[in-house]
C-alpha cells in the first residue's frame, strides 16, 4: 500500500533512538504518510525472568513459551515496552496510539509448533480496516502478540510480526531498526543484499544468530512485494538494502 511504512523497533534500539528518528517520523507524518511501529522487547523480557527465576530456554532463536513465560511477556510488551515506546513519541510530539491484538482483533494467528515451542505463533490475518483506520490519524505503536481463534495468546517474534503486518498490507517500506548499522561484513556495512549473498554470508559466518532473524524477515518481505527494506539503526541512512534476487 502507498504510504505506508513500517518500523520494527526492539528493545536495544529503542535505548538508541536519536532526534533524527523522531525528526523523520514528523515529516512522514506531515506528507500525509501512514506510519507503524512494531515494537518488540527481548532483552526486557529475559531480564524479568531472570528476576523471577523462570527459566529461559531458545531453540533455533525461538523463546520456549510456557503460560508463566506468556504472562511476563505481556506484562513486559504492554506494560512496559510500550508506554516507554509511547512516551518517547509523545514527548517529540507525535500524535500516537498503543495497539495490541486485542484491539478489534488487529492480529491473529497459529501456534507455530505448540508441543515444541509452547506459545509462539505466526501471524495469519491482519484487520486491514481496522488497522488503517487507527493509522489515518496517529502512529501506531503495535505490540507483536497475536490471538488464535479461540481467544489464545500467542507470543510471535517481533521481526516476523513486522514482515506479516507489511506483507499483508503490502506496505511501501518497511524498516527492520537494529542496535548496529546494517547488516556487517569485516567491520563494514552491506550496503545491498540479497537471497544469494545473504547464503553466502550465512555459510562462512558472518551472519549469525543475532542478526538472521532480521535478515530472514527482510527477504521474505521483499519477496512479498514490499518496495523498500531496510536493515538499520537510522531512518535517515539506509544501513544494508535488501535487493530483488537477480541483482
Amino acid at each position: 500500500m502507498k504510504d505506508l511504512i513500517i518500523i520494527k523497533i526492539g528493545g536495544n534500539a529503542l535505548n538508541q533512538l536519536q532526534a533524527d528518528f523522531f525528526k523523520q517520523l514528523r515529516i512522514w507524518r506531515n506528507d500525509n504518510k501512514k506510519i507503524l511501529l512494531v515494537h518488540g522487547g527481548g532483552p526486557m523480557i529475559s531480564q524479568l525472568c531472570q528476576q523471577l527465576h523462570v527459566p529461559i530456554t531458545k531453540e533455533n532463536g525461538v523463546r520456549i513459551t510456557d503460560e508463566k513465560t506468556l504472562t511476563l511477556t505481556k506484562l513486559v510488551l504492554l506494560g512496559q515496552m510500550q508506554p516507554l515506546l509511547l512516551q518517547k513519541l509523545s514527548d517529540h510530539h507525535l500524535n500516537v496510539q498503543g495497539l495490541n491484538a486485542a484491539s478489534n482483533y488487529l492480529l491473529k494467528g497459529r501456534y507455530l509448533n505448540k508441543d515444541k515451542y509452547g506459545q509462539v505463533g505466526a501471524i495469519t490475518y491482519v484487520n486491514k480496516k481496522a488497522l488503517l483506520a487507527e493509522l489515518n490519524q496517529k502512529i501506531g505503536v503495535l505490540a507483536p502478540l497475536a490471538l488464535t481463534e479461540q481467544g489464545e495468546w500467542l507470543n510471535v517474534n517481533a521481526d516476523q510480526a513486522a514482515l506479516a503486518v507489511a506483507s499483508y498490507l503490502g506496505a511501501e517500506k518497511l524498516y527492520l531498526m537494529t542496535d548496529v548499522a546494517g547488516v556487517l561484513a569485516q567491520g563494514k556495512v552491506v550496503k545491498k543484499l540479497n537471497k544469494q549473498v545473504a547464503a553466502k554470508l550465512v555459510q562462512d559466518g558472518t551472519i549469525t544468530s543475532g542478526m538472521f532473524p532480521k535478515v530472514d524477515a527482510a527477504l521474505k518481505a521483499r519477496r512479498s512485494g514490499v518496495k523498500e527494506v531496510f536493515i538499520t539503526n537510522s531512518l535517515i541512512k539506509t544501513g544494508t538494502k535488501i535487493e530483488s534476487e537477480d541483482l
